[in-house]
């Protein structure tokens, strides 16, 4: 782009220099109007049809440019020529000479200087590269270190985790918002939760192992003494066999149920449906009521339809009513009604109770109020806490009211089939 410009400068110059020639051609001598117009780097010469030279002449110190090689061109030309490894300009312009002769002025111009100039721009481009390109090699490498930080933390954590079986978490910066900061704190979230599930796993399978443990000891007594004398005493064996058949129904009660409580909420296979609460609340206080032989009453408030899962729904109603066939013996009350905006099927009994203090608590896996009545009653302290992931994984919501040697009451809150 500068050798252009230059050249465009001095085709400027040569079309001054041939007006100027015009003006002043009869007056003032060949060579001496060339003289006024010749560049101060550069030489003008006029070249006839025939390649001859009429005139020229140089600027001082390039006495050189004379030794170009004559040509005529016939037409203007624009160029940029190398003499001896040095940019010029060159200009032809054709011209009317003496006689009405059609001949050339040709301007050459040398641009030593302007090549120069563009050789210390190049170099001094070279050298703000390289210069440029040491901070930008140093901060690509810190900005590599930065990403590939929590990575590396990352699988050396996992490492560490996979070698000595301990949950570890990644140490991370000051609090940002980029992918990398919420990727481990992704990871940390990602191994409290495993943790989680590991301690309640452990503590799971601790109080399981404990729960089983008591009826298969009474399944092992019993089974030594039949082995002892059960032959010789009948009473005794009738005595045996019904204590292990009856510690059996426990231990297969008790696995189903730690078979539901190891499933995870988001495992429930859950179907919602319209649900008559009156219908559904008949039907399983008839099944109960041959079951168990108990009295049991239903007081329907109102017609209230809900949104449900039945199966699961029908389980949740048993647990309840069993916790209250368990701790009380008078007759079982069952309501319908509707509070707050919501379908309310409440269960009531008038047993033992449960006090203040013991109520936050029942939901809890494998806690018992009272352990001695508990066992006599074959409890295991899983049905409200298997009661509780029903009703959340049904989006619904169970509470409890209790007042201790009065009795308790157990409400399932559910969603109005025509709410939104």
């Amino acid at each position: 782009m500068i050798l252009k410009s230059e050249l465009q400068r001095t085709a400027a110059e040569s079309v001054q220099t041939v007006k100027g020639m015009k003006m002043a051609r009869s007056a003032i001598p060949t060579g001496d109007l060339l003289r006024a117009y010749v560049p101060v780097n550069g030489m003008l010469k006029v070249v006839r049809a025939d390649s001859s030279i009429d005139a020229a002449i140089t600027a001082p110190g390039h006495q050189n440019l004379i030794e170009i090689p004559n040509h005529y061109y016939q037409q203007e030309q624009r160029k940029i020529i190398k003499l001896n490894g040095v940019p010029h300009a060159f200009v032809s312009i054709p011209i009317i000479w003496k006689n009405g002769e059609i001949a050339e002025l040709q301007a050459t111009e040398s641009l030593a200087t302007t090549a120069q100039n563009l050789r210390i721009l190049i170099y001094v481009l070279i050298a703000v590269t390289l210069l440029a390109a040491i901070p930008a090699f140093i901060s690509s490498r810190i900005l590599s270190n930065l990403i590939s930080q929590p990575i590396s933390s990352m699988i050396r954590t996992m490492r560490e985790i996979r070698g000595s079986g301990q949950y570890k978490r990644i140490e991370l910066p000051k609090q940002s918002k980029d992918e990398l900061y919420q990727m481990g704190e992704t990871f940390n979230e990602m191994i409290r939760q495993l943790k989680l599930n590991y301690e309640k796993q452990e503590q799971f399978v601790s109080n399981a192992s404990h729960e089983l443990k008591t009826p298969l000891t009474v399944i092992e007594s019993y089974a030594n003494l039949l082995k002892r004398r059960g032959k010789t005493a009948p009473e005794l064996f009738d005595e045996s066999v019904e204590a292990i058949h009856s510690e059996a129904i426990r231990m297969k009660e008790l696995t189903q149920q730690l078979l539901l409580l190891a499933k995870h909420d988001e495992q429930w296979k859950i179907t919602m449906e319209i649900i008559s609460l009156k219908g559904l609340a008949e039907e399983s206080i008839r099944s109960f009521r041959t079951a168990f032989h108990r009295e049991i009453d239903l007081v329907i408030e109102q017609p209230v339809v809900v949104k449900a899962d039945v199966q699961k729904l029908k389980q949740l109603i048993y647990i309840l009513m069993e916790n209250a066939h368990k701790y009380s013996d008078a007759p079982i009350t069952v309501k319908v009604l509707v509070e707050n905006n919501r379908g309310v099927l409440e269960i009531i009994d008038r047993g033992i109770g449960i006090p203040a203090s013991e109520i936050s608590k029942v939901f809890d896996r494998f806690y018992r109020v009272d352990k001695a009545r508990t066992r006599k009653s074959g409890g295991f302290g899983l049905g409200l806490s298997l009661a509780r992931e029903i009703a959340e994984a049904m989006n619904a919501e169970l509470s409890l009211e209790s007042v201790e040697g009065q009795g308790t009451s157990a409400q399932i809150w559910l969603k109005l089939a025509d709410s939104h």
